[in-house]
């Protein structure tokens, strides 16, 4: 997911957004706006965040603890067990992407835990050598549940043949090595980004209810959008349906070498970001205040419909447009890409809604870089 580093949205995709704003007929009065934001912040952390964390951590755990066992003894069966223990971690993992604030911006989290295509290249330059450190934002492309993806699914065509690279080939020690360090890493990452929101971090969030740039609300709503509309929109679809480029680029799409789990991580994050918005806590279907709750306190319309039924409704559109896609988007990008088109469009037609029209009724400015690419 190389949307950071090599595509760039078109300058003409701001002037649409911008020209969009006007179709927004109840902006937010600051002077009128006494919603309760320290409870939307409480609601977020300790019915959301901090759970599905906690949730990811477990499946992390297990990750690490399957892949010690699998290099402990490289047979298939726990070569098998690895790979559900993997995709697992990965599908929860679609839960927490999208919160990048606080210690999981500090560690640049999502970046180390999910950049693709994985440089194959560097990955056995690193194995061969033993020398590496994920660390360094030059290995971002290196690390992560993609390179596991490789090291447990891309090497070879057979199983057989994959698990020789960990017990016959000349170098099985490094092989075994950098999928422990793997694994390790994503588990310490967690941990860190876990142990912030438990150990205070939680109270500085909910207590920071200014409304302005710095504050709680406009630094996490810059977040997320930033995510749903690089991540989500961009990554998992329209950089691989070749949105961005002159080709479609199937060798880009998320969980390349699982072959048939790129659109479930789709649908996941979709759900997720509904979730999310609807104020849905995690793991149940309580609600409590969120996006959705502070729009319709502030009577937010757009061309006579209420704004937060419009978001959901879309997020219902782009959802059923993803599930009509192949489970493997390789073979769909290569049989039907303009099935991915469509998708991306109606993916799009969300950003408009948040990035326009529920940030200017929210009086939320964008401060990140309006491209695909830094």
């Amino acid at each position: 997911m190389k949307y950071l580093r090599s595509v760039f949205v078109p300058l003409i995709i701001l002037f649409v957004m911008v020209g969009c704003s006007s179709d927004n007929d109840s902006p937010k009065d600051d002077q009128n706006d006494t919603f309760d934001r320290a409870a939307m912040l409480s609601n977020w952390a300790d019915n959301i965040i901090i759970p599905a964390y906690t949730a990811f951590n477990l499946k992390v755990i297990d990750l690490k603890s399957k892949t010690t066992v699998f290099n402990q003894n490289p047979t298939v069966e726990n070569l098998q067990n690895l790979r559900t223990a993997w995709e697992d971690a990965y599908v929860s993992f679609q839960h927490v992407s999208m919160f990048e604030i606080g210690k999981a911006e500090e560690l640049r989290f999502r970046n180390r835990l999910n950049v693709y295509p994985t440089d194959v290249l560097e990955v056995e330059s690193f194995i061969a050598s033993g020398v590496y450190d994920f660390s360094l934002p030059s290995t971002i492309d290196d690390q992560g549940f993609p390179a596991i993806d490789y090291l447990i699914n891309g090497l070879a065509e057979s199983d057989l043949e994959i698990i020789e690279f960990y017990t016959t080939n000349s170098n099985a020690e490094g092989y075994r090595t950098y999928l422990q360090t793997l694994s390790n890493t994503i588990a310490d990452l967690t941990d860190q980004v876990l142990s912030s929101w438990t150990n205070g971090y939680r109270d500085t969030f909910v207590a920071n209810t200014s409304s302005s740039a710095s504050g709680s609300v406009d630094k996490f709503t810059n977040a997320y959008i930033f995510y749903y509309e690089k991540a989500l929109r961009a990554g998992k679809v329209g950089i691989p349906a070749g949105i961005f480029s002159n080709q479609p680029l199937p060798e880009n799409v998320e969980g390349y070498y699982k072959k048939d789990i790129s659109k479930k991580l789709l649908l996941e994050a979709i759900d997720a970001t509904r979730n999310f918005f609807n104020g849905k806590h995690f793991g149940n279907n309580s609600t409590g205040p969120s996006f959705k709750t502070y729009l319709d306190y502030l009577n937010t319309i757009k061309n006579g419909e209420n704004l937060s039924a419009l978001i959901d409704s879309q997020f219902v559109v782009a959802e059923n447009k993803a599930n009509e896609l192949n489970a493997n988007f390789v073979l769909q990008i290569e049989t039907d890409n303009s099935k991915m088109l469509g998708s991306y469009n109606e993916l799009q037609r969300i950003v408009v809604l948040l990035k326009v029209d529920m940030v200017q009724a929210l009086n939320i400015a964008i401060t990140y870089v309006d491209a695909d690419g830094d």
